[in-house]
């Protein structure tokens, strides 16, 4: 299980990380861009992974890891259930997530 607190401190480790408001979640990002947001109400987190990176934590369990049903999804867009992930699979998927939207960025 994560923590809003855990996760709140992963995402703000990463340099030049900030945290600002997305709608009715809290979203984390790096120049501009966001990497993570989290959903309070649901107790999710959504990341944004590459396809590579999605179909693997995806498999490792689908009722942790999956897609956000629509375009978004396909887009590499990645809930992640808070209350059931394993705290260093999620450090794993948030800093794969941290480094694809900083590689868009170069």
């Amino acid at each position: 299980m994560v923590s809003i607190e855990t996760f709140r401190k992963l995402a703000l480790s990463f340099p030049n990380a900030k945290e600002e408001p997305h709608f009715e979640k809290t979203s984390f990002r790096i120049n501009k861009k966001i990497f993570a947001t989290f959903d309070e109400k649901n107790n999710r987190a959504v990341l944004k992974l590459n396809e590579i990176d999605q179909s693997v934590f995806c498999a490792s369990s689908e009722k942790i890891f999956y897609p956000i049903p629509n375009k978004w999804g396909a887009q590499g867009w990645t809930i992640a259930e808070l209350a059931k992930v394993r705290p260093e699979m999620f450090e794993d998927a948030l800093i794969r997530s941290y480094e694809n939207v900083m590689a868009k960025k170069k």
